[in-house]
């Protein structure tokens, strides 16, 4: 029989040592970690480099959550002999579910991973639900169980609700269950167990996820990532699903009816570990990377023999719900933080990140200087912007707006499935201001300790804003976490901000004596020596309406003394609003300036006179 050089049997249709399996769970619930110890366990990392290895953008480690889908190679050896198990890690927030659904084709099945005290949360049913859909094997593991608030029997029974409400056929509702700590590096299939390795977890994958098999005799390597290299061009990531590839073969591109000229693979990369490894050959089954495009390559794009064309379906990415304008810098403090502030550097900046960010949309406006731009929600635009601050970019955002559809001849708005978690004593206030948000209860449950959870179907609209009040209503106890649900006819008006802002009437530094006189009328966002200019937004009103305020008066000094006039100025510290915030907090006549130093509020017109 033909063997080639990785030991693959080239006349069968079923690699039997090779495993892809996604890891599906909700923000923090330790998906990062579970694969940091499988790497070390198998051998593939040294024990010492940091934590959280997969995490490897600045702000996934920052804010402790996986904003793009990555994969690793793990070799793991038992007594059938050595396997290639290909684990791809999948962001858990809705917000960037276009890297979800792109990443679960590439697999055959997937480790549910739940947090034991936290239990099923809507970013689990997000993910499940698009792999349940793709017809995947399931694979169950409660993590943290070394939690002293670990709950494991609630958690299984909320898990097994889980599956009957999104299974789509009966054998989905089998599966095994293994309990664990990513944290201690230790899996079980008894829940009381609290020591051990991770062998389990491995000898389950092997034993539960399908071996992958061929789908036809040509060629078929379906692209689900783009990469970019100044030497090679762009790079492809995608999975191999029939057929062989080496380097000096020839390809077509295929998507949908179109083909392209024919390409040569210049390079084919593996992976093991974090590291691409340069291979002469890969097979079906294998997850690879490849470059020698002569022309762009676009993610869903099947490369095929030539002359065999065979586009391989490709999962449709649900729509944009929110869209932001973005638009050049135009404050009287231009340029000072930022090195690209023209409306052609941002137009390119855009570009670069349609190519890899799927869910993204970009569209020009009347103005050259404008453009709007629509993602799955505040936190997929936020991180964009935040990336773009970091890269020296000074830029304008307006307020976002949610995008309507004509359904059937109905308007239709995005919905959102919230679930807070909450003290009861709370529940009165949440559910008040749900209710004014137009907001439906759609389940109720107690816990012992005197916590409880509510689930709402909310429209999307209704949620900006939503969690800085939130976390005011509940002192800080509350958790509230949604994911996007489908489009629903409109639900009627819904009320906004209900407080003014407190703008500034005057350009200079601020003052200590004014911030002090002007702290009774609201909530300042700035503190004393600050630079400000005519039209900034330096607080917020206690009152509905705007107030036109001068915090750069001065002191008038006189050479009379008297008692009582000098006293100690005590300013409360300013409120420091996030950019997630700010875009929560504005209304559609103000903008926020994001520069790589500060992020500042504005009104769209700055002279006070003109805006009245």
């Amino acid at each position: 029989m033909d063997k080639d050089d990785r030991g693959v049997d080239m006349n069968e249709t079923i690699r039997k040592h090779v495993r892809n399996i996604a890891i599906i769970a909700h923000v923090d619930h330790g998906k990062t970690t579970l694969v940091d110890k499988l790497l070390r366990q198998s051998g593939t990392l040294v024990s010492d480099v940091t934590d959280r290895v997969m995490d490897s953008n600045a702000l996934e480690k920052e804010r402790g959550i996986t904003i793009l889908a990555k994969n690793t190679g793990i070799k793991y050896r038992d007594k059938d002999g050595e396997y290639i198990i290909n684990i791809v890690d999948t962001p858990g927030h809705s917000d960037f579910g276009g890297e979800v659904e792109r990443t679960l084709q590439m697999v055959e099945g997937f480790l549910l991973l739940v947090d034991a005290a936290e239990g099923v949360l809507p970013g689990t049913r997000f993910v499940l639900r698009k792999a349940l859909e793709l017809n995947l094997k399931p694979l169950v593991l409660i993590n943290k169980i070394d939690r002293k608030d670990a709950d494991i029997a609630n958690t299984e029974r909320l898990i097994q609700d889980l599956f009957l409400d999104l299974a789509q056929n009966e054998s989905q509702l089998e599966f095994p269950v293994l309990y664990g700590s990513s944290k201690l590096g230790f899996v079980n299939f008894d829940s009381t167990k609290m020591s051990g390795d991770m062998t389990p977890l491995f000898e389950t994958i092997i034993a539960t996820i399908p071996a992958p098999v061929a789908k036809s005799d040509h060629m078929q390597l379906l692209v689900t990532s783009l990469d970019h290299s100044d030497f090679l061009g762009p790079i492809a990531i995608g999975r191999v699903f029939s057929g062989s590839i080496e380097v000096g073969q020839q390809f077509i591109c295929c998507i949908d009816d179109a083909v392209s000229k024919p390409m040569k693979f210049t390079k084919v990369y593996t992976f093991q570990g974090l590291q691409r490894i340069e291979s002469q050959k890969a097979e079906f089954g294998d997850i690879v990377a490849v470059a020698g495009f002569t022309e762009p390559v676009t993610i869903g794009t099947t490369l095929c023999d030539v002359g065999h064309p065979l586009p391989y379906p490709y999962v449709k990415i649900d729509e944009p719900t929110l869209s932001v304008y973005f638009s050049v810098n135009d404050s009287p403090f231009t340029g000072r933080d930022g090195k690209l502030l023209t409306s052609r550097q941002i137009k390119e900046r855009l570009e670069k990140e349609l190519k890899t960010n799927v869910a993204l949309r970009v569209e020009p406006t009347e103005s050259p200087e404008k453009f709007k731009v629509s993602g799955r929600g505040q936190l997929h635009l936020g991180i964009l912007v935040e990336n773009m601050r970091r890269e020296g970019f000074e830029l304008q955002l307006s307020a976002p707006e949610v995008i309507y559809k004509t359904i059937d001849g109905v308007k239709c708005e995005p919905i959102e499935y919230l679930v807070v978690d909450i003290m009861e004593e709370h529940q009165g206030v949440i559910m008040e201001k749900l209710g004014r948000k137009k907001a439906e209860m759609k389940n109720i449950h107690h816990y012992d300790n005197g916590r409880m959870r509510l689930e709402f179907e909310v429209p999307s609209r209704g949620l900006l804003g939503f969690r800085s009040q939130f976390l005011t209503d509940t002192r800080g106890t509350g958790l509230a976490n949604y994911t996007f649900l489908g489009y629903q006819p409109y639900k009627g008006d819904i009320p906004t901000r209900t407080k003014g802002a407190l703008v500034s009437m005057e350009s200079g530094q601020s003052t200590g004596f004014a911030l002090d006189n002007l702290q009774s009328r609201g909530t300042l966002f700035i503190g004393p020596a600050q630079n400000i200019y005519e039209g900034m937004i330096i607080g917020e009103n206690s009152r509905d309406d705007d107030m036109d305020v001068n915090p750069c008066k001065q002191k008038k000094l006189t050479n009379m003394r008297a008692s009582g006039t000098d006293d100690m100025i005590k300013l409360t510290p300013p409120k420091v609003m996030e950019l997630e915030e700010c875009m929560e907090w504005i209304m559609p006549d103000e903008l926020i300036e994001v520069t790589p130093q500060s992020i500042r509020l504005r009104k769209k017109i700055l002279k006070a006179n003109v805006r009245k």
